[in-house]
């Protein structure tokens, strides 16, 4: 099997997407991504699309690059990086990809196509395998979290965080206008009840219970109110701060495991397209 020369896109270079570039990047594969050009990204210190905004950015041992172009996206993958293009769409020199993974988590189909590569794979709700991609997978936590589905969807989006100790919904900082925030805190900051955040013009933002700081929408992006800008974890714990989460890693080995289940259909079937040669005579 020739999975490491296969050529692989994922579309979106968030804290999700990013579990799985790392688990291809792992298993020796080369893979880079395209990305807004201002991630709304809240989880930055575990984003490979903070590479955005930063240049590059590591993670867990691993460097993504920001590229601008055919050449330096190729240079970054020879130094075992991963490029990050800025690209609403998919790069022409990047068209016809063997594998495309829609990371984007846009809780609906943006654009994605089956068409788009050999083996198109899609994450979570607002898409259905085997009409607008190959597989889905399951994005949701719970017993299903990761399976490859061949036929249909994923389970509706429920616009609710996983509970952590007993914190839901109010986990989740939301933007109390529109504008751009002038954080005050950090990433990996602990805090208390009610202290201040940042805010967005006159209109505070305030810790809703003690906890620490997991991630907070980069400042240069304008938002609107409602919108998710930040995330508070009620552990103690700083690590999960920079460590790829364990939902961002489940989906990433489910991403791994459908893919080399096509390359591995795909060269049986080039396999049973051989025709023994005779020889001597008849």
């Amino acid at each position: 099997m020739t999975a490491s020369n296969e050529r692989i896109l994922v579309r979106g270079a968030g804290d999700l997407a990013t579990g799985v570039i790392s688990r291809l990047h792992h298993a020796g594969l080369e893979v880079g991504a395209t990305e807004l050009e201002h991630p709304l990204t809240v989880r930055r210190t575990v984003a490979f699309s903070t590479a955005m905004y930063e240049g590059s950015i590591e993670v867990e041992r691993v460097t993504a690059r920001r590229v601008d172009g055919e050449e330096s996206w190729s240079t970054a993958l020879e130094r075992r990086e991963i490029p990050i293009v800025g690209c609403a769409g998919v790069p022409s020199w990047l068209e016809g990809s063997a594998i495309v993974v829609d990371a984007r988590l846009g809780k609906r189909n943006i654009d994605t196509s089956a068409d788009d590569g050999q083996f198109v794979i899609a994450l979570g709700p607002g898409f259905v395998a085997g009409e607008d991609c190959h597989a889905v997978i399951e994005t949701q936590r719970g017993h299903r979290l990761g399976r490859i589905i061949a036929r249909g969807s994923a389970q509706p989006d429920t616009d609710t965080p996983g509970i952590v100790q007993g914190r839901g919904r109010e986990r989740v900082i939301r933007a109390p206008g529109d504008g751009h925030v002038d954080w005050v805190s950090e990433i990996g900051a602990h805090v208390a009840t009610g202290a201040l955040l940042g805010s967005i013009g006159a209109d505070q933002i305030r810790a809703p219970f003690d906890g620490v700081v997991r991630g907070l929408i980069h400042r240069s992006c304008r938002v609107r109110s409602g919108m998710k800008i930040g995330d508070i974890d009620p552990r103690p714990d700083t690590s999960a701060c920079d460590e790829i989460s364990d939902k961002a890693l489940a989906i990433g080995g489910a991403v791994l495991t459908a893919m080399m289940g096509f390359l591995a259909e795909r060269q049986a079937d080039e396999m049973s397209d051989v025709r023994p040669v005779l020889t001597g005579t008849p």
